[in-house]
């Protein structure tokens, strides 16, 4: 059995991750005002094009928001020119936030990165993998049916202090998104 953190989420289509991550954006930000969420947007902006794969726009304190959300359905861990490339995007398009969302760990230049510039990481890994039972023997990540476990959780990876030597992971998933939540709009939803 793979270890959670290196879980792999396979099952799903690229579309189908997209639509996933689309998902959970969509119930995180519904008590906001003029929130909306769009799948496969292409935003112009002065130096071209870009396509980007979830994009949410809402009201707060009588200002337009502008979040981009990347969603990569890889194999191997994201490189840290994945995040550039997002940071370019924000910077081009105007954004204020920016999250990766992908299937497979992150690089630890990347998550420097990420972290140096306010862009969050979040893996997506089958949520059976976030069920632990104490015991000696081999871990069984299938849980029983009462446990009640979802699909796909996303595990987000945040600092505790500066100097990033200590974090924090949360379990996020369509009704646990209160982290987030306090990483794009500073308090819970």
């Amino acid at each position: 059995m793979p270890k959670p953190i290196d879980n792999l989420v396979t099952s799903l289509t690229y579309t189908e991750f997209e639509r996933l991550v689309r998902d959970y954006v969509s119930d995180l930000g519904q008590p906001l005002k003029d929130f909306e969420v769009t799948h496969n947007d292409k935003i112009p902006t002065a130096d071209g094009t870009y396509q980007i794969d979830v994009k949410a726009t809402f009201e707060a304190l009588g200002c337009d928001f502008l979040v981009l959300i990347e969603c990569k359905h890889y194999k191997e861990p994201i490189k840290r020119e994945k995040v550039q490339i997002l940071n370019d995007k924000l910077r081009s398009i105007g954004a204020q936030k920016g999250i990766i969302f992908s299937t497979s760990t992150f690089q630890a230049g990347a998550i420097q990165y990420a972290e140096a510039h306010g862009i969050a990481l979040i893996h997506v890994i089958e949520g059976r993998y976030t069920y632990v039972t104490k015991g000696q023997e081999k871990q069984d990540y299938n849980p029983p049916p009462w446990a009640d476990i979802p699909k796909y959780v996303g595990v987000f990876r945040f600092n505790v202090n500066e100097t990033g030597d200590r974090y924090f992971e949360s379990y996020l998933s369509k009704n646990y998104m209160e982290d987030l939540a306090f990483f794009l709009f500073g308090k819970t939803t």
